[in-house]
This record gives structure tokens, C-alpha cells and sequence, in this order.
């Protein structure tokens, strides 16, 4: 059975799903983790389409989302519980966010950019968790569709479809709380990450743990870490 790096990578896919939703939704035109959406954003605002202030809103979290990457890889160069400070980190960002939203406190343009450089921040770090991305999933998608057609299903591709239906249902999650009780719109992607730093907190009993275990690492049989 898989262990609690597996179900933490599913809460973290969640999270990612729920940060994007909140952001595109309570910012406007613009994503926390997906960077090649945003570069798509700046490239359609570039020629005139799309909101004004889309091609600001993509500056910021292009910006941010480098942060947190640079920050999370100098956290994770470091010795010591490197995914539980990755995930601390994240989860403080994102609470942050969740706090500033919730208490109406974001009232003008500037309150937003600033919201959105806090979760593409998160975003960030949470990239440099694991190998296993958790933040894009076209590479995801693409091996698992092609082992689909080539009849090459592993035993783990079970998982590879729950992360991909994790980020689904974290959106929905984040888009129904916006709609329903908009304070509460950016709850969803701090309760997904702090399960997943409980997870990795509270010792595996289904064995003695492998090497690497609580490490950054790639996926079997897919030197890029796509699925």
C-alpha cells in the first residue's frame, strides 16, 4: 500500500487546485501555480485581449512564484526536515492569504496583488516538495494517456489519476466557497496543505521507510518526475 508520500501528494495536488481556483476567481484573470497558463494570460493581454491589468496581475506572480521556488530550494539545500519546512512555510503563506481575504482585508487593486504574490509564493515552495509536481499536470496526463494507449498501466497509475481528479475537486471546493461563502474562499487550499504537512509529520508505520524517504524524488520509470 502506498505510504503517507503518496496521500500527501494528493492533498498537495488539491491545494494547488483550490489556490488556483481562489486566485482566479477573487484576483481575476490570473493563476497562482500555473505558469504556462499565465504565460498564455501576458501573451492574449499583450495583443489587447482579456481584462485590463491581466499582464500586472501575470508580472506579479511570475515574480512571486520565482520567490518561492528560489526560496524553497535554498530550504531544501539546507540539512534537517526539509519537506516539513517546505510545507510549514506553505501552509503560513497560504494561512496568511486565507487570514487576509477572510477579515475582508483586501479592499483595493494593490490589496489584491499583494494577496496573489502571497499564494504564488506558497505555490512556489510547494514546487520544490517533491520531484512529483503537484502544480502542473500536462506532463502528468500526457504519460498517463500514453501508457493508456500502449496498454502499459504500473500498479501506481491509480494514484497518477487520483492527483489529476484531486486538483479537479480542490478547484471545486475553492469555486463553491467563493460562491457560497466568499470569506471561507481560500480556506480550502490551507486545509489540503496542512494535511499534507500532518501527513509527512506523523511517522509511516506500514514499514521501515526507504532511502530518500521525506526527500524530493523523482517518479519510478520517469526520469522528468511527470506522473
Amino acid at each position: 500500500m502506498p505510504g503517507h508520500g503518496e496521500g500527501a501528494l494528493l492533498l498537495l495536488s488539491g491545494a494547488s487546485g483550490a489556490a488556483d481556483a481562489f486566485v482566479f476567481l477573487c484576483v481575476g484573470q490570473v493563476f497562482a501555480g500555473v505558469m504556462t497558463g499565465n504565460l498564455v494570460l501576458l501573451g492574449a493581454s499583450a495583443a489587447g485581449a482579456g481584462e485590463d491589468g491581466v499582464a500586472l496581475k501575470v508580472a506579479v506572480a511570475l515574480g512571486a512564484y520565482f520567490c518561492g521556488v528560489a526560496a524553497g530550494a535554498l530550504m531544501a539545500g539546507r540539512r534537517g526536515p526539509r519537506v516539513r519546512v517546505l510545507l510549514g512555510a506553505e501552509v503560513v503563506l497560504l494561512g496568511a492569504a486565507a487570514a487576509l481575504w477572510g477579515l475582508e482585508l483586501v479592499t483595493s487593486y494593490g490589496d489584491r496583488l499583494g494577496l496573489l504574490a502571497l499564494v504564488a509564493v506558497a505555490m512556489g515552495v510547494q514546487e520544490r516538495v517533491r520531484v512529483t509536481p503537484t502544480n502542473y499536470f500536462t506532463g502528468t496526463l500526457t504519460s498517463l494517456a500514453g501508457r493508456v494507449a500502449l496498454r502499459e498501466l504500473r500498479g501506481g497509475d491509480g494514484w497518477v489519476l487520483g492527483r489529476l481528479a484531486a486538483v479537479v475537486a480542490g478547484a471545486a471546493l475553492a469555486a463553491l466557497a467563493e460562491r457560497w461563502w466568499s470569506p471561507g474562499a481560500a480556506l480550502g487550499a490551507v486545509v489540503m496543505a496542512a494535511g499534507a504537512l500532518v501527513l509527512e509529520t506523523v511517522p509511516y508505520r506500514g514499514g521501515r521507510p526507504g532511502p530518500g524517504k521525506g526527500k524530493p524524488r523523482p517518479d519510478r520509470g520517469n526520469p522528468a518526475g511527470a506522473v
